[in-house]
């Protein structure tokens, strides 16, 4: 990374999984590949990793002094929360607020995956902020996330078919009770919104994004800091004047000042997931070059 860039970008066989140190003596069969944290240059509010947890594993009770959110990307697992006992698979999403204990378990036999985002950024100097607790195995069956139902209120759950246009159907959109049924359309790109104030969340966001074929995004920066995990098909995108080629697995940060845009490289659609952090603000969350450049235009 130049010293003058505000940006990472690790390709898929990067990966790099490794028992946290914190969690050492405190889970069985949990990895995680940590992708931004305190050693990514520009990064000061953004915790991003994708964990794994091997059939049979867990991971004790514990609490933490920052927001966390997630998304199963491959594989079942059990979230437990002072809410209730959760069966997660692949789709769903959550949040667990600062402070609220939680348990992971795989009950399956195949391993889970998961990307899952902290905000405020975690510290070494503090024990990555995690505090471990009476370490109690509930014996309630797992309930599957429901979006309908108030006890699975803090999770969520997106097929890659919730992205279609021409699927937001009034059937369709009744399954879910928020306004995460919202899709934002334009210039070929669609978004829709996962973990934000709706769900519960203070310190972060978590949506989907995806491109069409000619989809764009010319250059811009934000006021808050980004994290990009793609899920399918082909991307180019352009951090601080270099250009990568993105595909699923392959993951990109992007921090505060860092002018970044993107395109669909291929035929295909292209789709990822995507983080904030801090929440936007209510204005001024984008600022296009392209703007500037025309008002300097609009002054000579």
């Amino acid at each position: 990374m130049d010293v003058a860039s505000r940006h990472l970008v690790l390709k898929a066989d990067q990966a790099k999984y490794e028992v946290p140190e914190v969690y050492r003596d405190r889970s069985e069969g949990f990895r995680r590949w940590e992708i931004v944290g305190e050693k990514t240059p520009g990064a000061v509010h953004t915790g991003f990793s994708v964990c794994e947890l091997e059939p049979g594993g867990w991971v004790a009770r514990h609490v933490h002094s920052y927001e966390e959110s997630f998304y199963v990307i491959d594989g079942e697992g059990v979230c437990e929360t002072p809410e209730g006992v959760f069966a997660v698979r692949p789709g769903d999403y959550g949040v667990i607020p600062v402070g609220v204990e939680h348990r992971w378990r795989n009950d399956g036999s195949t391993p889970v995956r998961w990307a899952e985002m902290l905000a405020p950024q975690p510290r070494a100097a503090h024990g990555e902020d995690t505090y471990f607790v009476a370490d109690v195995v509930s014996e309630t069956p797992p309930l599957a996330v429901d979006v309908r139902d108030p006890r699975t209120r803090s999770f969520g759950h997106i097929d890659p078919e919730n992205m279609d246009v021409d699927k937001q159907t009034q059937d369709r959109l009744a399954v879910s009770a928020s306004m995460r049924t919202a899709l934002l359309v334009y210039s070929g790109i669609t978004v829709k919104m996962m973990v934000d104030t709706d769900l519960g969340s203070q310190l972060l966001t978590m949506f989907m994004v995806q491109y069409q074929p000619g989809g764009f995004a010319g250059p811009h920066d934000h006021p808050l800091e980004e994290t990009y995990l793609f899920l399918e098909g082909e991307a180019e995108g352009v951090f601080d004047g270099h250009r990568y080629r993105l595909g699923p697995g392959d993951v990109a940060f992007a921090g505060v000042g860092c002018v970044h845009e993107f395109s669909n490289a291929g035929d295909g659609i292209v789709r990822w997931l995507e983080t904030q952090a801090p929440q936007p603000p209510a204005r001024h969350s984008y600022r296009f070059v392209r703007d500037w450049r025309y008002l300097q235009d609009k002054l000579t």
